[in-house]
């Protein structure tokens, strides 16, 4: 590896300045919104690219948004020859996407050169509804066209003129069109003011300058990673574990992890993995990537920035075919949410044998995913959707948090009095799941517990995991309490599977009770 030419001061200046500039675009997207998944959940990521598509920085928003970022500039310069002024927007998780409902837009920036761009700035948002068979966008589907919308990437501005064709097809195909045009126009903000200040750092400094800058970065980061992984046990460690289901009948998916330590990369190795299925629980090589990357940034001291040079010290193999290297059109609306939680599950438990000691009980293993819709009395449509927190492992002399999101979410909760005011549903209770977590030296955290009544016919959704058993403890720790799902009429109450779709009928209530975290210590 090269010398590094900048001074480390400025090296640091320089990192934290292009974060600041990614979070404060974060804060214009989650301000402009109107969407509560947007605005009050922060359901969204920002992060910024040079010419070659390589990340230099990012705010600290979502692990499973950022990481797979850098696939949807690759798509984006590929399917799309760019000139100053256009933006580009996706969501087809075949070219460069995650899952539908999180929609991409890419801007690139142009100095001096108008011939290639010199960065490309990026925003990714969780749409409350993208279209297709359930409101919200996160029921159970047979294949890719019944999740919603597909987008490849295309232009949303040519030359800096909005595309409006592109537009009517979008509003004509989503629930809530209204709420969702609004926070594209929102995305597009929090973009316009990032290539803003970094212009204004351009002018300041010199493009050359900013170049020197982030290839020293780049690599003062990986320098500083590998010297992170050198605390490894050189080997060769196999985990594995399973999801509970695909929503069809499909389970149990095995996910297993070859991971090998030593080398000048991580290799991670998930081959042996299960064949894909029928439902929608797939997630591509860009999640994938996002998981290794995340739990290999949690082997690495918090000051390390999160850039390219992260992905250099690693390497994923997948197998085509498979619940995550999928062959389109298989659906993938639960992969990045509950296979990416599970992806992350697997590589700590082989990190628990290559670090003994180290390495945390598993947490809740599912975003436990809630959405509806339906027609308010004016006849206006409606869609929400949530992720729902649950329990953190417990660590070594660290009892797990309780209700809190964690590995590949990030997210807030969203208010009562903003789910009451803009859906017809009254939230009946909100707590935490006393005693869910696993019981050991250390206890994991508490689940959550979240019932809401409709008040107008709903369609509601459920996406979950961890329903079967619940997530490992470590070190002798006792396992968390599994999840469990609830519809409750008057004078019953039935258990649902943590996969499906319902019609909850007015005064009848839903009742959602996330995992507890895995135990630690005898």
């Amino acid at each position: 590896m090269r010398k590094l030419r900048s001074d480390p001061v400025r090296l640091e200046v320089f990192h934290h300045l292009t974060s600041a500039y990614c979070e404060e675009a974060g804060v214009r997207l989650q301000r402009s919104a109107v969407s509560p998944n947007i605005r009050e959940r922060a359901d969204f990521s920002v992060a910024m690219f040079d010419g070659a598509g390589r990340l230099i920085a990012q705010a600290a928003h979502i692990p499973v948004h950022l990481g797979s970022a850098g696939d949807a500039v690759a798509a984006a310069r590929a399917a799309i020859e760019f000139r100053p002024g256009d933006v580009a927007i996706l969501n087809d998780p075949y070219a460069g996407g995650t899952h539908l409902p999180d929609v991409t837009m890419v801007r690139p920036v142009f100095g001096r050169d108008r011939r290639r761009p010199d960065w490309f700035l990026v925003n990714r948002a969780h749409h409350a509804d993208i279209g297709g068979s359930t409101p919200g966008s996160m029921g159970i589907a047979a294949d890719l066209y019944a999740e919603g919308l597909v987008l490849p990437p295309v232009l949303l501005r040519a030359g800096g003129k909005l595309q409006q064709d592109l537009l009517r097809l979008f509003a004509k195909n989503v629930r809530g069109s209204e709420e969702r045009l609004l926070d594209l126009r929102a995305q597009e903000a929090s973009l316009h003011q990032l290539e803003q200040r970094l212009q204004g750092y351009v002018a300041e400094v010199g493009s050359a300058t900013v170049q020197q800058l982030t290839d020293d970065l780049l690599d003062s980061t990986e320098r500083a990673g590998r010297a992170a992984l050198r605390r490894l046990v050189r080997g060769v460690f196999t985990a594995a574990d399973h999801l509970e289901d695909d929503g069809f009948g499909s389970g149990p998916i095995p996910i297993v992890l070859s991971l090998r330590t030593g080398g000048r990369r991580l290799v991670f190795d998930w081959s042996a993995t299960g064949a894909q299925v029928k439902g929608g629980v797939h997630c591509n090589r860009s999640v994938v990537m996002a998981a290794c990357v995340y739990a290999l940034r949690c082997l690495c001291p918090d000051r390390l920035p999160t850039n390219e040079g992260l992905f250099r010290l690693l390497s994923v193999q997948t197998r085509l075919g498979t619940l995550v290297d999928p062959r389109p059109p298989a659906p993938v609306a639960g992969g990045n949410v509950e296979t990416s939680q599970r992806l992350v599950d697997v590589v700590f438990a082989a990190l628990q044998q290559a670090l003994p000691g180290v390495v945390p009980a598993a947490s809740a293993g599912t975003m436990s995913n809630l959405s509806f819709g339906g027609q308010r009395e004016d006849g206006s449509e409606f869609a929400s959707y949530e992720t729902l927190p649950g329990g953190a492992g417990a660590a070594p002399g660290v009892a797990g948090q309780a209700a809190i999101q964690t590995h590949m979410t990030n997210t807030r909760n969203t208010p009562i009095e903003e789910l009451e005011s803009r859906y017809p549903v009254r939230v009946r209770a909100l707590s935490v799941r006393r005693g869910s977590g696993g019981a050991g030296a250390q206890r994991g955290g508490d689940g959550l517990q979240k019932c809401l009544e409709a008040l107008v016919p709903l369609r509601v959704s459920f996406l979950g995991e961890r329903h079967r058993s619940g997530p490992p403890g470590a070190c002798g720790g006792k396992d968390g309490a599994p999840g469990r799902l609830w519809r409750i009429t008057p004078g019953s109450r039935q258990r649902l599977p943590a996969k499906c779709s319902f019609v909850l009928h007015p005064l009848e209530r839903v009742l959602v009770e996330t995992p507890g975290g895995g135990g630690h210590g005898r």
